[in-house]
């Protein structure tokens, strides 16, 4: 049988409170604060992540933004390009018809320069005539004696059939402008031509204007093909110290050059249709022009 010690003791046990909830509950609060420390610390990383996203999100959309006006710059630069590439293929095929055209016109200069000095060559021979051509030129230099008598404006009838070898010739190019040009030594005027020549301009002004009229009548050449022109004693090619150079430099200068605008022919030619595609478009042909003296 217990005794009063054992009972009392027992019942002092029953008595004292366990410890066990207590630790349990400590316990839980400290989980429970880990575990709230933790999810605070993913919130973070989380928030620190979404706003690296954000600002690498932003960076995308200006890189984007960048690359996109680049490649609008790029496309603009290749249209240009490919406007200039297309610009200089125009103008390099222009450049070879150009080519293609000026040398044909040259292997034509060529034949009728070969042609006037096989026509001239006795007045080639003994300087009467000279023959020069440069930059798609041609250029005829006669002395006066062969194409007038002394002091006198008429051609003679020498002169007449050395104009109509080079005026036959000259006839056949109807792309060129022939330009006649009157030239004197400096010696004035005789008493006896004062009347009618006061000045070596009257003198030079006639002697072209004779010579442009006998190649529209005599050669059949085209008025509007024709210029006059004086120029006196003031373009002379020697010295007129002496009687050869002063005999050099009275001269007739008959000049082919390309003409300015189409003759009537061919723009006439070019109205009509034919049903073929059009040529391409010669040199162009000079208007009509009045002989007229030319002064210094």
């Amino acid at each position: 049988m217990d005794t009063y010690d054992d009972v009392l003791k027992e019942a002092v046990k029953l008595a004292r409170p366990s410890r066990t909830p207590w630790i349990l509950l400590v316990l839980a609060v400290v989980a429970g604060c880990g575990a709230a420390f933790w999810l605070l610390q993913r919130l973070d990383r989380a928030r620190s992540d979404f706003a690296a996203s954000q600002s690498q999100l932003v960076d995308a959309r200006t890189q984007l933004d960048r690359a996109r006006t680049e490649r609008a710059e790029l496309d603009q630069r290749v249209e240009k390009m490919e406007s200039e590439k297309a610009d200089l293929l125009a103008l390099k095929n222009d450049l070879s018809r150009d080519v293609q055209a000026r040398e044909e016109e040259l292997a034509k200069l060529k034949g009728t320069y070969d042609e006037l000095q096989e026509k001239m060559k006795a007045e080639i021979a003994k300087g009467d005539v000279r023959l020069s051509q440069s930059g798609g030129r041609i250029k005829v230099d006669l002395v006066d004696q062969i194409l007038f008598d002394v002091g006198d404006a008429s051609i003679s009838k020498r002169g007449e059939e050395v104009l109509g070898r080079v005026g036959g010739v000259l006839s056949r190019y109807e792309d060129k402008q022939i330009q006649v040009s009157g030239h004197t030594d400096d010696s004035p005027i005789s008493k006896r031509l004062e009347e009618r020549y006061p000045t070596n301009w009257e003198l030079s002004a006639a002697r072209a204007i004779n010579v442009v009229r006998f190649l529209q009548d005599g050669a059949k050449i085209p008025g509007r093909r024709l210029v006059a022109a004086a120029h006196s004693q003031y373009e002379p090619i020697s010295t007129n110290a002496n009687p050869s150079g002063r005999q050099r430099n009275r001269r007739i200068e008959i000049l082919l050059t390309p003409a300015l605008e189409p003759t009537p022919s061919k723009v006439a030619a070019a109205g009509k249709p034919t049903g073929k595609p059009a040529p391409a478009k010669g040199p162009a042909k000079a208007p009509a022009k009045k002989a007229s003296a030319k002064k210094h």
